[in-house]
């Protein structure tokens, strides 16, 4: 629980940087770098909870398909959804970060 709580922390950390970045005077650093630095960093957020979750997904069907191997169709089709919807997660997030640049 203290780890999750620390890279929450981090997470809010980045995402205030965000605001510093178009709070800067015109001379004093590029606020487009800054945003290059922070739009990456939230990506790579979104891709370690997207890539969590898929595990997280993937280990409970496996585990479902053990305990009850003739719900294999019902199972293996809400794990192809929700791994779908993960994945669209992450496409989103790169589609909206790729938008802002």
């Amino acid at each position: 629980m203290r780890k999750i709580g620390t890279m929450l922390l981090v997470g809010l950390g980045f995402c205030l940087l965000t605001p510093a970045a178009f709070a800067q005077a015109p001379g004093a650093t590029s606020p487009t770098s800054l945003i290059v630095i922070t739009s990456g960093i939230a990506y790579a957020l979104a891709v370690f909870g997207c890539a969590f979750a898929q595990g997280k997904a993937t280990a409970a069907a496996c585990e479902g398909l053990a305990r009850n191997p003739g719900a294999a169709a019902a199972i293996r089709l809400a794990l192809i959804l929700g791994l779908v919807f993960i994945e669209s997660l992450s496409l989103y997030t790169f589609a909206v970060l790729y938008l802002k640049l």
